[in-house]
This record gives structure tokens, sequence and C-alpha cells, in this order.
């Protein structure tokens, strides 16, 4: 069975739906306002009350939206402008309090030193009690029991380095599936898109070799092809709809009823990914501890139970939630920071012979039993976290909620006010980065600025593409881990798609903030031997290697 994933039936209502929702936007607005009568804001809990942020009125940022494509995600530039001119913290009242923060000091205090109050997700205003709005995730779950579960499951066990160690073979299984795939298509021999000279386009080819990896390592099953590009299907609707999804949160009846073919999709797409995702994890339970399997994601969360509520084990609707997220998390932010990375290593000859020099004088980014690099690349670091800096997968945190009535940068936050904080400002600031907007790797190595960067931001903030604080990302080491493996195996020379051409860096936004033009490059083997000895590998080694793995695993946990 394939479910039709496409988001262009109901274009026609579109400019329609547009001003209503906007009449609706005003009129509520009004209603509220009048509803709310006059009231004494002036103290809370005895002392001032600080003003709220600056910012321009309601009408007049709701006179923006007919020209943004989706979501709060395509607000950059006109957030650059508003902040130019109100400062680092700014703010905007439509149905709630929507809060914009710019500035990496006062997102360090918010995020780190009063983390807990800035730790929920903001409650989505006049929602129905819909499933699809309520799944179970981990990055939408509320602030609490279950949250602090799945979340400390996630980064303590299942992505634990000893853990992500135990699949090597897997990752070497991917990497020459790409290395191949490549070659293939500047062949003119694949599936992938080449022309006279041998330009691949990359993006394709890496999304497909790392959600197959990311497959295996959420399931332990290798899938065929078929399953694969419905999976892999519809998960790109799923990122898809992430943008556009609020638009169903206000007044449910009458979005679902003008919208109606894309919520039916919407539905459909849960469905399917419930008929396909329930029989792998009902299949992991019934393998339990296979020794010929490293332990894999779904089997983590069978053996959770839920403390808080009579220690239940999760649902399966739930684990197929977490599952989906995983899978999304894991693929999409670090095949956009693979791609950034290997667009600069093109656009930069010199960086990418460095990269290759310390590669094979004897660097293995690969994780031992232990979960600790093998024989640590230190260029490679910097060159990935450079990356990360100029080029972060996500310009904008997922929405914080305030939990209470706080202050940032000397005004009001109040209870229930959505937090956003701009990644993509924060790396760009000039007062920490000499050339913030120019790719710079040997500022993270000793003498440079960025030496010693705390990724967490625990300490201080000068760059947070992962987050910081109680919601960031539990899979940035993974993440960062995946996009220096992939880049440093490759083991091909990277050149302008066509003599003297240069890389376009447009940025559009599509759920990450990927190249507008992805990246066409000329790849050339640099090593024949080494770059086939990717694809093909021998499974009585690497059933070895596992056994060996796991064995080291058991003994560093128990």
């Amino acid at each position: 069975m394939e479910v039709d994933v496409g988001l262009t039936s109901d274009t026609s209502t579109i400019p329609l739906l547009c001003c209503l929702l906007i009449t609706l936007f005003v009129s509520l607005l009004f209603f509220l306002r009048r509803r709310r009568g006059p009231s004494d804001d002036s103290r809370v809990n005895g002392k001032a009350r600080l003003p709220p942020p600056p910012g321009p009125p309601a009408l007049v940022f709701l006179a923006k939206f007919p020209a943004l494509r989706r979501s709060i995600f395509d607000l950059a530039p006109l957030l650059r402008d508003l902040h130019a001119r109100h400062g680092p913290v700014i703010s905007v009242r439509l149905f709630g309090t929507l809060v914009f923060v710019a500035d990496r000091r006062l997102a360090h205090r918010a995020l780190v030193r009063d983390g807990a109050t800035f730790a929920d997700r903001p409650p989505l205003p006049l929602v129905d009690p819909d499933p699809l709005f309520s799944a179970g995730d981990i990055n939408t779950a509320p602030y609490g029991p279950y949250w602090r579960l799945v979340r400390r499951n996630l980064a303590a066990d299942a992505l634990h380095r000893a853990r992500v160690g135990l699949f090597a073979p897997a990752r070497r299984r991917a990497c020459g599936s790409l290395v191949a795939g490549l070659l293939r298509a500047a062949r003119g021999q694949g599936d992938g898109s080449s022309t006279t000279g041998g330009a691949v386009t990359v993006r394709p080819l890496l999304r497909r070799a790392m959600f197959e990896l990311l497959v295996y390592m959420c399931f332990g099953a290798r899938l065929g092809r078929g399953e694969l590009d419905e999976i892999e299907a519809l998960e790109r609707h799923v990122l898809a709809s992430f943008t556009a999804f609020p638009v169903f949160a206000f007044l449910p009846p009458l979005t679902k009823r003008l919208l109606r073919k894309r919520w039916a999709a919407h539905v459909a797409v849960r469905r399917r990914l419930d008929e396909l995702f329930t029989p792998l994890i009902h299949a992991a339970r019934r393998r339990g501890g296979d020794k010929d399997h490293p332990p894999c994601y779904d089997e983590s969360l069978l053996a959770l139970p839920v403390a808080d509520e009579g220690d239940r084990p999760l649902t399966d609707a739930e684990m197929v939630s977490l599952c989906s997220e995983f899978l999304n998390a894991g693929t999409d932010t670090t095949v956009t920071l693979v791609e950034w990375i290997m667009a600069e290593l093109v656009s930069n000859p010199d960086v990418q012979a460095k990269v290759y020099e310390e590669v094979t004088t004897g660097g293995n980014p690969e994780l031992d039993a232990a979960g600790n690099v093998r024989a640590p690349l230190l260029y490679l670091r910097a060159v990935v976290l450079e990356g990360l800096r100029l080029h972060p997968p996500a310009h904008f945190l997922i929405p914080h909620g305030a939990r209470s009535d706080a202050e940032i940068g000397g005004y009001t936050v109040p209870r229930g006010a959505e937090v956003n904080f701009l990644v993509a400002e924060i790396g760009l600031d000039e007062a920490v980065w000499t050339a913030a907007r120019e790719f710079r790797p040997e500022r993270f190595l000793d003498g440079g600025k960025g030496r010693g960067v705390d990724l967490t931001g625990s300490r201080e903030i000068t760059m947070m593409p992962f987050g910081a604080g109680r919601r960031m990302c539990p899979g940035y080491a993974l993440g960062t881990h995946h996009a220096e493996y992939f880049v440093a195996r490759s083991e091909l020379r990277w050149l302008p798609g066509a003599e003297g051409e240069a890389v376009d860096m447009a940025e559009t936004v599509d759920f990450t903030t990927v190249m507008k033009h992805p990246l066409r490059a000329r790849i050339i083997p640099r090593n024949q031997t080494n770059t086939c000895s990717l694809v093909e590998q021998n499974s009585a080694e690497e059933n070895l290697y596992i056994h060996v793995s796991m064995a080291c695993y058991f003994l560093l946990i128990l």
C-alpha cells in the first residue's frame, strides 16, 4: 500500500484561507482584548513589573504573513530588520506572546541559568485533543516525567557512545554504498544525476545512505529498496508538514474543512507509518537481545516503564512516534551539515587537502568498543565545527515555552509565551568571531578563539547549533560523529561541477536550512583500492566485530 503524500491539492483555497485567517486573527485579537478588560499589571508579587519586550504592533506583523511561505522558520529576514530596530529581544502579541532572542548571553541565561523556566513547549492555542498533536515524541512532549524518561533513554542508553560504537560495520557499509553510488552516478550508470564531466548531485545519494544507516540503528533490520523508498517518502512528508502543521491548531473545525485534503494526507501518512513500523517494533520484541545484532533504538523502548503512570509500557503509537523522530532528526540535520561542509571543501581546496592529509597520516574517526575515537582528527573536527557555526542546519530552535513569568534582558516574558532563539545570528556574532561570515576552520585549533568551544553551552554560548540547556538535542554527539565519519571516509577528491564554476552558497528553508541549489560536484577517487574496500564487507569479520564489541559494551555498563 502506498500513500499519496502530495501537498498541492488545496492550493486553490490558500488565498481565500489567508484572507479568512487574517480576518479571524484580527477579530479574535480585538475580542480577547475587550474581554480581558482593564487590569493592573504594574506589579507582580509585590515588585514593579518590567515592561514587555519591544516590537511591532500585531497588525503590522500579521500583514507580513501573506508574503511568507509557511511558518516562523521563514521569518529570518523580517526578524533581522526588527532586531536592528528594536534590540536583541523583541516580542509580538498575537493569540499569545511571541518572543525572539538574538543575543548569546541572554540565550545562555534563559536556556541554561533559568533552564527549568524555559524547558517547556508552548501550548497550541484553541487545539482539539487530536492524537496527531500529542504523538509522544521527545521534541514536542511537555516538560515532565514522560519527557525526562524518553529523553534520558535516548541520550544515556540508545546513543551512549559505547553503544554507537557497535554500529561501526553499519557505518562502513553505508559509506561504502554512498561512494559506490557517487561513482556510478559520475559514470552515468546509476540512478543519480550526472552530466558530461561527471558532475553529481550529492544530496539524494547522501540522504539515502544516511537514512538507511539510521533505519538499521533504529530497527536492527536491513529493509528492501521498495520499503525504504516508501518510508523515506512518508518521513519527508512528516518533515514538510512540521512547519505547516500549526495551521490546524487554529480553529480546527474550520481549518480541517478548508484544508480537508491536506488534513486527510496527514492522517493517512500517520496510519501508514503505524502499519510499517509496528511490525518492525514487534520483530525487535521477538528478537530479544540477539547477539548477532547490536541493540537498536526500538529495543530500548520496549523495556521502558512509564513510572509515573503505574509502570505501564510505551504504547505502539508512542514508539512509532519516537522511531519516526529518530529517523528524521538523525537524517536531515546531518545530511544538511555534510552537504554544506562538502560545498565549502569544493570552494576551499586547500582545506580539502589538509583534511585528506590528516586522514591518510593515521587518523581514524571511528569509535572503539568503549565509545572513544580511535585516532582523533583535530583538523577534521575543526572543519565540522566551522560548518556548524557558519551553516547550522536549523536557524531557529524549536520554540520554548515559559512555564512562569520570567525576565530576559530587562523585559518581562509572561507565562505561556513562545520564546524563539536565533541560532544563526548567534553563530555570526562579530564580537566573538573574527570574519564571522568566512569559512575558517583554523579558528577552532590551538590559538584560535574557538579552541575548546563548548557545544553544550553550559559555560557560555558562542554558537549553539544543537540548542542548549535541558532541551538541547540529545543526539548532538551522534550527528557530529556521523558528519566527521562521512567526510573522512569518502576518500574522494571533490571539484566544482564545471571548470572554474563557483559553488552557489544561497540558502533556502526546507525544515532545515539547505543549499538553495543542491551541491553538484565532480568526484575523483583518491585511492581506488581503499574506495572499493568500503563497498564490500566481509560478513564473518563484521559478526566478529559485533560480538567482541558487544562483550566490551556490556562489561562497561555492568
